[in-house]
């Protein structure tokens, strides 16, 4: 039996959480580079917590600049065991109105310039992401964000858009009518599949600001009210993840759906065949497979 250590990536504003303690920010170095920033390490209520602003403190990455390897290597490092995303995003439901929460479980991933995974020439491996997200932990999120009062909706569609521009209303109405999507953001992509690789259990939940371009009151709404809905998200995220550590327990038995196994048939390099250097870098990610 391990024991749980929960990893938070999302706005700089969620880690402030009321009884956190034994606090301290500690730079962690990686072979994918520099994370978004330093991650902020404590306790809640027995359970270990990392947290790790994704655009940095003072929002200085761009969707397609965050360090995505990086920022899963460190929480690996650290000993992280389960990752949650918290991160804004555009509805394209009118029943996930602004202020709702929705745990995601599907992605189209419409990223083109980010490095997408650990593995490569010289050590090569697929992992499955046929079910992207943890059910597990999912299950967890629902229930502590439903219990802080919350509107959740249980499984939804996230479009991961490039940008940093927002959708034109063609592929706006492409994404809801032709794809069935559900919500639409630029960070879980390469997110999810990098922790997949790295055998971490993955849930993401998405934050509705607002309606995206192809309602027909988008225009009308100010960026007043999108503030607004943004600082009040925030404070949901905040009570959402204070409830975490009583349902998810500190100690944590193996994923019952494989996460923390996925690369158990995943790499196909003979071990003779295998580039030496980029092992050393998957010492964190793959060191389980790679006997390291």
């Amino acid at each position: 039996m391990a024991d749980t250590v929960l990893g938070i990536i999302g706005g700089s504003g969620v880690y402030e959480i009321d009884g956190l303690q034994d606090t301290r920010w500690q730079e962690v170095k990686t072979p994918w580079g520099t994370p978004s920033d330093a991650i902020l390490t404590g306790r809640l209520d027995d359970i270990s917590m990392a947290f790790l602003p994704r655009h940095g403190r003072g929002h200085v990455h761009a969707p397609a600049d965050v360090p995505y390897r990086a920022n899963i290597d460190a929480l690996k490092r650290l000993g992280v065991t389960d990752v949650i995303s918290v991160s804004a995003v555009g509805s394209f439901r009118e029943t996930m109105a602004p202020g709702d929460f929705v745990v995601v479980d599907q992605f189209i991933d419409r990223t083109i310039a980010r490095d997408k995974s650990f593995f490569g020439s010289g050590c090569v491996a697929h992992v499955s992401l046929a079910h992207p997200t943890c059910a597990r932990l999912s299950d967890a999120c629902e229930m502590a964000a439903r219990d802080a009062g919350v509107t959740v909706h249980r499984g939804g569609t996230y479009l991961a858009m490039e940008g940093p521009q927002f959708s034109t209303l063609a592929e706006s109405r492409l994404y809801r009518e032709v794809w069935g999507c559900d919500v639409i953001g630029m960070t879980n992509m390469p997110e999810a599949k990098l922790a997949r690789e790295a055998e971490l259990c993955y849930a993401s939940v998405a934050m509705v600001t607002d309606y995206d371009c192809w309602h027909p009151d988008h225009d009308a709404v100010e960026v007043s009210q999108i503030i607004a809905t943004l600082t009040g998200n925030a404070d949901k995220a905040r009570a959402m993840v204070a409830r975490l550590p009583a349902i998810l327990g500190p100690d944590r038995a193996p994923c019952p759906h494989g996460c923390d196994r996925a690369l158990d048939t995943a790499l196909l390099t003979a071990p003779a065949r295998r580039d030496p250097a980029l092992v050393a870098k998957l010492d964190a990610v793959a060191g389980r497979v790679l006997g390291q």
